[in-house]
């Protein structure tokens, strides 16, 4: 199993510690640490390092930012990052953005996502300062429902591609998996969503049909993210959101990356379909107020803003939570 190097460091009360030293950094998938905790993310970044709490053993983990060349983050609302994206090029530290845009306005279950205008509005922003290969575009999850078909989903699609179309690269997509997690199920359930399952039959007919309107439109590179289904026939590739050759052309400069991303192995600590790299997520479960009905992240929206807001209260502290 491969491990990131370790170092000694002082925290805030200046005890002595070991830390993790992760080349590249992953914020977040288990949160939304660019639309929530920017400042905070960027005061830790000032300060060397943070405090991370592995949320199966409840462990503290102490992760040093002394040798991280590339942060990767995801976000649904990474507007904050503007101001910042400065920081890290004096820095020397490379980024790009898994940025999700969905568009579930009318059935609510982003509730408290900017709107659709926004949340465009932002990506073209994002693009101006960083160009259009660091900012991908994510439709995640797609979810189906009594009032969410197909055909439902091809319009939202296109509605959204239509306005970034020269504004991004590439389109990822994963098929709402509900019935493996209980907490998302119920969640959908007692908000009144009537949710189906995709099959293998659906998920094809899906993807034929994006496939078909993307090659007479827009021409992203179109990809799944951690599905074990084999699209390669509609010319969908598996995607590797912390991915070595995106990370590679963005940081053709930096040596020591290169010779990492060279011999770089698949994070044995992800889902078995997941193709990103080894690298080391600080974020932490329960504390995304976005409050998606369809999130494996949150328990509920009422513990993820319990949290945020203890974080809120306390800016300077070394963990998320």
């Amino acid at each position: 199993m491969m491990k990131h190097q370790t170092i000694s460091i002082c925290n805030d009360n200046r005890t002595e510690l070991l830390a993790q030293t992760p080349l590249i950094v992953s914020a977040s998938r288990a949160t939304d640490i660019p639309a929530f905790y920017a400042d905070w993310f960027f005061h830790r970044l000032e300060k060397g390092y943070i405090r991370w709490r592995n949320p199966f053993s409840g462990q503290d983990i102490y992760v040093s930012f002394a040798n991280t060349r590339f942060i990767v983050f995801w976000s649904k609302n990474p507007e904050p990052l503007l101001p910042y994206l400065s920081v890290l090029k004096e820095r020397g530290i490379g980024c790009y953005i898994q940025y999700t845009v969905n568009d579930y306005e009318a059935g609510g279950l982003e509730p408290n996502v900017p709107s659709l205008v926004q949340r465009i509005d932002t990506f073209r922003r994002l693009v101006d300062t960083l160009g259009s290969g660091p900012v991908v575009w994510r439709f995640d999850p797609l979810i189906l429902t009594d009032k969410i078909n197909i055909d439902t989903l091809l319009e939202k699609i296109a509605h959204i591609a239509d306005a970034l179309v020269g504004h991004t690269e590439k389109l990822v997509f994963s098929f709402a998996d509900i019935n493996s997690y209980k907490k998302v199920s119920r969640n959908l359930r007692l908000s009144g969503i009537n949710y189906r399952e995709w099959y293998e039959g659906s998920m094809r007919e899906f993807a034929s049909r994006l496939s078909t309107l993307n090659r007479d439109n827009w021409n992203f590179r179109l990809a799944t993210c951690a599905e074990r289904i084999d699209l390669s026939g509609y010319g969908i590739e598996h995607n590797r959101c912390i991915d070595p050759e995106l990370i590679s052309h963005l940081a053709p400069n930096d040596a020591f990356l290169q010779n990492f991303l060279y011999s770089a192995k698949t994070d044995n600590g992800q889902r078995k379909a997941c193709g990103c790299i080894l690298s080391k997520d600080i974020g932490a479960y329960n504390t995304c107020p976005h409050g998606c009905l369809y999130c494996y992240a949150n328990t509920s929206t009422a513990s993820a803003i319990f949290n945020y807001k203890k974080t809120i209260d306390n800016p300077l502290t070394d963990s998320i939570i």
